[in-house]
């Protein structure tokens, strides 16, 4: 019998073939919902915010992980913009800086019209999906972002923040971060302070989903315990696949299934393969181990783009999300289960949070204390003991020294 030894071959391509034209049709009415993107620091990295600069085109621009025709051969249909400042600018112009890259994810709205929408709840990304539109949402990375203030963090919920990141790589004064267990920073609010559990109240009653990505595994399960909303981990992958500090513990993925949370995965490499080198297989790998902990309605993609130096082959850019999901197609991931990792679960997510606030309660107003902030630029207005003034003891016991030796000489 003449053996055909390009047979076997050709039919493995034409499955590869197939896998990849069902996730296209399948994507085609449920876009990716991706959790984290960090264009807008690339942004501002590169042009300084600058977005009529002719380099800044997002039609043309090179050298990112993002731009418009890549968003669109990856079927993005929703993006949280990463609205991101490194950990220097605690205690410093942090609130400055976060409205800034706030304000350039506004302008790109604004800039191409036709390609983003900017929205604030989960109808608004439905629309943007009907109209074939990205639906763009903000989330801030980093609790030092508000600078330790249940006002200012109202003040971005108003102007579109839907969800914060409750620490980025540095402690907050009331969170502590992943690199308290990795050995690199202390503990200081042993996972929440009284103060953190009133911000994830205030949260709560908003309607700002609560991220765990880069938080500390205490962090992490007191979040899970005090919350009365689904959370999300917007760029983590699982902790069991690549024992990397910033992924999730299985312990955890068990919280997770229980509270109907969301991880969505990251693809970096040092959190998918813990080395430099990873594939796309690798990232899949983390999806189904997550699926087999926690549930297939607990998956979701946060890939990172633009705020990582290293991606897995396969997934370079945004355009590669179809080969992901014909990849979990061809791992047996059903329909519904592949659309719950697209777009679903984190719907889902959303939606609950929405029902949950309640803007008609009283607000959270009992702030941090004093003692607990740093920074020798601060204020002590509303600390003080007269209104408009800093409380200054000593010259307030000196002059009551003053008097008494005063009285005494009498």
């Amino acid at each position: 019998m003449l053996e055909i030894w390009w047979f076997w071959p050709l039919v493995a391509i034409c499955a590869a073939d197939s896998f990849r034209e069902k996730a296209e049709k399948i994507m085609q009415d449920t876009p990716v919902i991706d959790g984290h993107n960090d264009l807008p620091w690339q942004l501002l990295k590169l042009f300084n915010n600058q977005l009529q600069d002719q380099k800044a085109n997002l039609t043309t621009l090179a050298d990112t992980h993002t731009n418009i025709p890549k968003l669109k051969a990856g079927f993005v249909g929703a993006q949280f913009w990463s609205a991101y400042m490194p950990c220097d600018t605690q205690n410093k112009d942090a609130v400055k800086r976060t409205l800034e890259q706030m304000d350039v994810i506004y302008r790109m709205c604004q800039l191409y019209p036709e390609t983003f929408l900017c929205v604030t709840n989960t109808s608004g990304i439905q629309q943007a999906f009907q109209e074939k539109k990205v639906a763009s949402l903000i989330g801030v990375e980093g609790g030092h972002s508000i600078d330790s203030s249940l006002g200012v963090l109202r003040a971005l919920y108003h102007l579109g923040m839907r969800y914060m990141t409750l620490t980025h790589n540095c402690n907050t004064p009331w969170a502590d971060n992943w690199l308290v267990d990795k050995g690199d920073d202390k503990a200081q609010s042993q996972g929440l302070s009284t103060f953190g559990k009133r911000v994830l109240k205030e949260m709560n009653r908003l309607g700002v989903m609560i991220d765990l990505a880069h938080v500390s595994v205490a962090t992490m399960k007191a979040a899970l315990q005090s919350s009365k909303a689904p959370v999300i981990f917007s760029h983590s992958s699982a902790y069991s696949v690549c024992s990397s500090r910033r992924n999730v513990p299985d312990d955890v993925l068990q919280l997770v299934k229980n509270t109907g949370s969301l991880v969505m995965v990251n693809f970096y490499n040092d959190f998918v393969s813990c080395t430099k080198d990873a594939t796309l297989a690798q990232v899949a790998d983390h999806l189904d181990h997550i699926k087999k902990v926690a549930g297939a309605e607990a998956v979701g993609l946060g890939g990172d783009y633009d705020g990582v130096s290293r991606l897995p082959v396969g997934l370079e850019d945004v355009s590669k999300y179809p080969d992901l999901i014909a990849e979990l197609l061809r791992r047996n991931w059903t329909d519904t289960e592949v659309k719950g990792v697209l777009a679903d679960n984190l719907l889902r997510v959303f939606l609950a949070v929405e029902q949950v606030s309640n803007r008609m309660q009283d607000p959270e107003e009992e702030p941090i204390t004093l003692d607990e902030l740093d920074g020798s630029c601060r204020t002590q207005y509303g600390y003080s003991r007269a209104p408009g003034l800093p409380y200054q003891p000593g010259p307030l016991l000196a002059s009551m020294a003053l008097l008494l030796f005063s009285l005494y000489l009498l």
